[in-house]
C-alpha cells in the first residue's frame, strides 16, 4: 500500500486511504481474538488508521484494542489511533462536550486503550446543549461563540498536555467547523484538522459539496464512515433481512426499518443494476461501493468496518478496482443513482 497514503487535509499526518473502524463489532460483534487477527491483517497490509471512540460497546472495543496494541508491541509511531468523545455514560457530566466531559473523557479512552497518547481525538457530534440552539434570544450567537470556545480551548489543551496530537469533529455541519476555526484563530488555540463524515452511495451532499470548500478555505480533511452503509450496499438485504446480519442485532431496529420502508425498496433496486457493473469489472458490490468512494479525490480515509478476517479482506481489494472505475463507470453509476449533488446557482432579479 506505499502509494495509497494521504495527508489528513491540509495536516501533516499521513494517513492510509483505508482505516480499520472498530463500531459495532470489537467487543460486541466479533471475539476478542477475531478482532486481533483484524488489527493484525490491516496493519500487516500498511494500513495504519485504527478508529474507535469511547461509546463503542461502552468502553469495550477501546479495550479490546489497546489490548491488541499491547500484544503486539508494535513501534508506536507506526500507527494512528483515534477515539471519539461525547457519550461516555450515564452521569449528565459523562456526555457532552463540556471541558469537563472533554478532558475526563480522553482520560478514560487512554485508560482503556492503555495508550499515553491517541493521535486524533474527535468530537463525535455537536453538542445540543450548547446555548444557540437553546432559545432565540438576540445575543444566541455570542452565547454559541463563548461555548464554542470553551470546546476549542478543552481540545487545546489536551492536545498542550500531550494526550493528543491533533483534534477534529464529528458529524458536525459547515457553520459550525467554521466557527470552531475561527474561534481557535481568534484566540491563538488549536483549529480542527478534520470531519469524519458518513460518506456512500446514497449520502453524498456534505462531503462532496461542503467539505471541499472547507479544505480549500481552511484545510479541514475528509475521514469518512460506513461506506457500505451498515451493510446495505452489500446487497446481502435484497431479498429482506437476514437473521444474522447487522439489521437484526438488538438495537438496530433502525436499520432493519431503513431496509424494508419503501425508499429502502428503491435503494434496493438501483444496487441491482449497480451490481451488474461489478460484475462487469469482475468485483464485488462492496468492493464496488468501497473504491467508489476512495475514488473521491477529496476523501483522505475510507474507514472499513468488518465482522470477519475475509470481510476485511475482501473489502481491502477494493483498492484494487480503483484504476477501473473510469469516468465512463462513473457516470454510469450516477445516472442509476440520479442523487448527484449540484451546485445551485443563484438566480439574480433582473428588473
Amino acid at each position: 500500500m506505499g502509494g495509497f497514503y494521504r495527508n489528513l487535509g491540509k495536516s501533516g499526518l499521513r494517513v492510509s486511504n483505508v482505516g480499520l473502524g472498530t463500531w459495532v463489532t470489537f467487543g460486541a460483534q466479533v471475539t476478542d481474538e477475531m478482532a486481533e487477527e483484524m488489527v493484525t491483517l490491516a496493519y500487516e497490509s500498511g494500513i495504519n488508521v485504527f478508529d474507535t471512540a469511547e461509546v463503542y460497546a461502552s468502553g469495550k472495543a477501546e479495550i479490546v484494542l489497546g489490548k491488541i496494541l499491547k500484544k503486539k508491541c508494535w513501534r508506536r509511531s507506526s500507527y494512528i489511533i483515534t477515539t471519539k468523545i461525547y457519550w461516555g455514560g450515564k452521569s449528565e457530566t459523562e456526555k457532552g462536550l463540556s471541558r469537563k466531559h472533554i478532558i475526563e473523557g480522553l482520560k478514560g479512552s487512554l485508560e482503556r486503550l492503555q495508550l499515553e497518547y491517541v493521535d486524533v481525538v474527535f468530537a463525535n457530534k455537536p453538542d445540543p446543549h450548547s446555548p444557540m440552539e437553546e432559545g432565540n434570544v438576540p445575543h444566541s450567537a455570542v452565547k454559541f461563540a463563548r461555548y464554542m470556545e470553551e470546546i476549542v480551548r478543552a481540545f487545546t489543551h489536551v492536545i498542550n498536555q500531550g494526550w493528543a496530537m491533533y483534534w477534529g469533529t464529528s458529524r458536525w455541519n459547515a457553520m459550525e467547523i467554521m466557527e470552531a476555526h475561527s474561534v481557535a484563530r481568534q484566540f491563538n488555540l488549536i483549529p480542527p484538522i478534520a470531519e469524519q463524515a458518513e460518506y456512500h452511495l446514497f449520502q453524498r451532499e456534505k462531503v462532496e459539496m461542503q467539505l471541499p470548500e472547507l479544505y480549500t478555505k481552511i484545510g479541514i480533511g475528509s475521514m469518512t464512515w460506513s461506506p457500505l452503509a451498515c451493510g446495505i450496499l452489500t446487497g446481502k438485504y435484497d431479498d429482506g433481512v437476514p437473521i444474522y446480519s447487522r439489521a437484526s442485532l438488538k438495537g438496530y431496529g433502525w436499520l432493519k426499518e431503513k431496509i424494508l420502508c419503501e425508499d429502502g425498496r428503491r435503494q434496493q433496486a438501483k444496487l441491482r443494476e449497480v451490481a451488474i457493473i461489478a460484475d462487469r469489472l469482475g468485483c464485488s458490490l462492496a468492493q464496488l461501493s468501497i473504491a467508489w468512494c476512495l475514488k473521491n479525490d477529496n476523501v483522505q480515509c475510507v474507514l472499513l468496518g468488518a465482522a470477519s478476517v475475509d470481510q476485511l479482506y475482501e473489502n481491502m481489494q477494493a483498492l484494487q478496482y480503483l484504476s477501473k472505475l473510469t469516468p465512463a463507470i462513473m457516470s454510469e453509476i450516477d445516472k442509476i443513482l440520479g442523487n448527484k449533488p449540484v451546485i445551485k446557482k443563484e438566480v439574480r432579479d433582473q428588473r
